[in-house]
């Protein structure tokens, strides 16, 4: 297959959906980028795999939350009074914590919850706003690149800021890409302002793989997913069956890899894009990254993008880090 240029591509293959698709699954080896699985039905299977037992990192990110949220934010706030924003916030099903331990700190609070869905964050201000009176949602619908513009400008010079990007989001990114996201939240920042980082730690990659390759299946139905919304979407006839969820362990990138795998020589019409793509046995579709730290990388990585770390939090096992860092 020829690439085609703008000027003859299908109208589809303009759009934010359309395009990713064409592209990549026009390359060698195939991708798909991780972002296309939150759709609203990705998005509540992946509510349902931070419930399981294998997925570790909600459960034991929430605990330090309950545990060290009054430090954080006390320490975030230095003194000052403190709003939050929440990169990706969806519902906000940890952050209550955080936003509770804020109000209890100066006794009200400003929260901008920044998500692509309208509506996660009309579900998360309902429910914030109910269950903690003193709080106010400011929900903003917009991606991670435009949210800070539609950011309301502070108050006087006393306010701080603590932008919280937790759930090891951060680990779904390229490096090179992490530390451009986190640079571009540092140059939004005044100095003082904070950021409060979620990262997964390198473990034994046995619990590693089981976290993304649950007994239960769910985590393949969240892959098979991304099919399914093509399908819906771009007028495709992708069999999910046809394709195996595949989660590897890649120690010298120190990152999982969700792959999904054909299984038989099949050949995908996607109608909206007027392609035709071949599978061969063993072809797989790289959808997501998820990358591991040790302590001495993410510092590194929060160091290079402009920030100083003030202060890291784990759980025993050292499973899961929180860091507190400041704007340089």
């Amino acid at each position: 297959m020829t690439a085609a240029t703008i000027s003859n591509l299908p109208y589809a293959a303009l759009t934010p959906v359309g395009a990713e698709v064409y592209r990549g699954l026009t390359r060698s080896p195939k991708t798909l980028s991780p972002w296309l699985l939150y759709d609203a039905a990705g998005s509540r299977l992946f509510e349902e795999i931070c419930g399981l037992p294998e997925y570790y990192l909600t459960r034991t990110e929430r605990k330090l939350f309950a545990r060290y949220g009054e430090e954080m934010v006390c320490l975030a706030a230095g003194g000052r009074r403190l709003s939050l924003l929440e990169l990706g916030a969806g519902t906000a099903a940890k952050t209550g914590l955080l936003l509770q331990a804020a109000v209890n700190h100066q006794g009200s609070a400003l929260y901008y919850a920044i998500d692509v869905s309208e509506t996660a964050l009309t579900e998360a201000k309902i429910r914030l706003e109910s269950e903690i009176p003193s709080l106010t949602v400011k929900p903003v619908v917009a991606d991670y690149t435009s949210g800070f513009e539609k950011i309301a400008p502070r108050h006087g010079g006393e306010e701080r800021r603590l932008v919280l990007y937790i759930g090891s989001s951060i680990g779904n990114f390229d490096p090179h890409e992490a530390e451009a996201l986190l640079a571009k939240v540092r140059a939004s920042l005044a100095p003082g302002d904070g950021l409060l980082l979620g990262v997964d730690m390198v473990k034994d990659p046995h619990l590693l793989l089981a976290a993304y390759d649950d007994a239960a299946g769910v985590t393949a139905e969240f892959n098979w997913n991304v099919l399914r919304r093509i399908n819906r979407e771009l007028d495709a006839n992708f069999h999910p069956q046809l394709f195996r969820h595949h989660a590897i362990w890649n120690p010298r990138l120190s990152r999982i890899e969700m792959h999904l795998e054909s299984q038989i020589n099949q050949r995908v019409r996607i109608g909206a894009l007027d392609l035709e793509i071949p599978f061969s046995p063993g072809e797989t579709i790289h959808t997501e990254n998820s990358y591991k730290f040790s302590d001495r990388s993410a510092r590194e990585m929060l160091l290079r993008a402009g920030f100083t770390v003030r202060k890291r939090w784990t759980d025993a096992r050292n499973w899961f880090g929180v860091y507190l860092a400041a704007a340089a």
